[in-house]
């Protein structure tokens, strides 16, 4: 599962918080759990529908050693920024993480293990493609000390997995699926729906796999044809928003069926089983982002930092010789916080309680309440006692929910 779609953020970091068009201003008593992004961005080759920082392999190939020397440093640059603080969880994404060698895998969680101060009961997800691992490979990572796998399945027909330009078939992806399940006791399957020329019923098909061979979790996309990609320049014939309804019904109601806890908009759990650095995401924790392309969120007695690396692989690399990995940072204002917030936290099914936003922002509840208001006459948000949760029209229409907050 990649890190989360955020806000882009401008070239130049005020000095400090911007707070100008709001009374409230942030006071953090305590800092949010933290968690690592690690972003490898390197595939085999591009997919058409996908608008994340992804390159496809050069003839020259990948410059593995000297990316993992620049993921180091950059950590070591960003360690004043989380001195003191505990890493509950390590996310490898891309691009596609199985690329790297079990060797400098090994290298890597090494060196992150030696400089920051690891939960030892951490959660360390790889993502993986089927069509570039084996049994074997899934053990190495696992000796490395990855001990949660994403795989990139997407769907077991052949004619779709051609369709979206995925270089694995249908054997590939169980024979993935198999091997992962066999080395690793927490494993999640991406699949996607609503894709070219897909029936309710080749759908359904794919669920039925999947449910078959048994993963702790499931995340079901619908494709997004996204700016920027060769969807969007070229877009394929896509079932119509009612089938594309009536797909979503069916993935909701099958995994509810068997047993998945249908806990954020896209993913789906045995209990017990989500991703835990995900759901740290979707409270509004702190996560340090390494890596070409890579965003952050961190809080300080100072307020809330977001940050990116240079997007371009080579422009990473770069950066190692003048040590500034952060090319962009900018403060969150207090006018912005309810909006960030619930742009992440109204994504759980099952809510959260009324004092984490306080928690998570250094707001007063009131900075939100306003909004929230307005969302509940719109029949968007319920409350149960101290919890709030969107209702199941605030879940189908979460754009328009969360617009009521830019104004907050």
């Amino acid at each position: 599962m990649p890190e989360p779609r955020i806000i882009p953020i401008t070239p130049k970091a005020s000095p400090k918080p911007v707070t100008e068009g709001s009374r409230w201003t942030p006071t953090l008593t305590a800092s949010p759990p933290l968690s690592l992004y690690v972003h490898y961005p390197w595939c085999v080759k591009k997919c058409p529908y996908c608008d994340f920082n992804s390159h496809a392999v050069r003839d020259e190939g990948i410059p593995e050693a000297a990316y993992i020397e620049t993921l180091v440093a950059d950590l070591e640059s960003a360690l004043p920024q989380i001195w003191g603080r505990r890493v509950h969880s390590i996310f490898i994404g891309g691009g596609t993480p199985s690329l790297m060698s079990p060797d400098g895998l090994d290298e890597l969680l090494t060196a992150i293990r030696m400089r920051v101060q690891l939960d030892p009961l951490a959660e360390i997800t790889l993502e993986a493609n089927p069509g570039t691992v084996d049994s074997g490979r899934f053990r190495a990572f696992r000796q490395a000390g990855v001990n949660r796998l994403s795989v990139g399945i997407q769907s077991f027909n052949e004619a779709h997995l051609q369709a979206l330009g995925r270089i694995h078939g249908r054997t590939d992806a169980i024979a993935a699926a198999e091997a992962a399940l066999t080395h690793f006791e927490a494993v999640n399957l991406d699949l996607m729906y609503a894709l070219p020329g897909q029936s309710l019923a080749e759908a359904e098909a794919d669920l039925v796999t999947a449910l078959a061979l048994g993963p702790q979790h499931l995340s079901c996309y619908h494709l997004t044809l996204e700016p920027n990609t060769a969807f969007a320049a070229n877009p394929p014939e896509v079932p119509d928003p009612d089938a594309s309804a009536d797909m979503q019904d069916l993935v909701e109601s099958r995994l509810g069926a068997a047993g998945y806890g249908h806990y954020e908009t896209s993913a789906f759990a045995k209990p017990n089983r989500e991703c835990r650095h995900n759901l740290n995401y979707w409270t509004f924790g702190d996560y340090l982002g390494i890596g070409a392309g890579a965003h952050g969120k961190l809080s300080s007695h100072e307020g809330i930092l977001r940050e990116a690396r240079p997007k371009h692989p080579a422009a990473y690399l770069a950066a190692r010789q003048t040590g500034e990995f952060a090319q962009e940072r900018r403060w969150i204002g207090a006018e912005e916080l309810p909006f960030e917030f619930m742009m992440n936290a109204l994504r759980l099914n099952q809510g959260f309680p009324r004092r984490l936003f306080a928690e998570r922002t250094g707001l007063p509840f009131e900075a939100a309440e306003g909004a929230l208001l307005k969302a509940m006459k719109q029949g968007f948000i319920e409350v149960d006692g101290e919890t709030l949760r969107p209702t199941v029209r605030g879940r189908h229409f979460l754009n328009e929910l969360l617009m009521l907050f830019l104004a907050a």
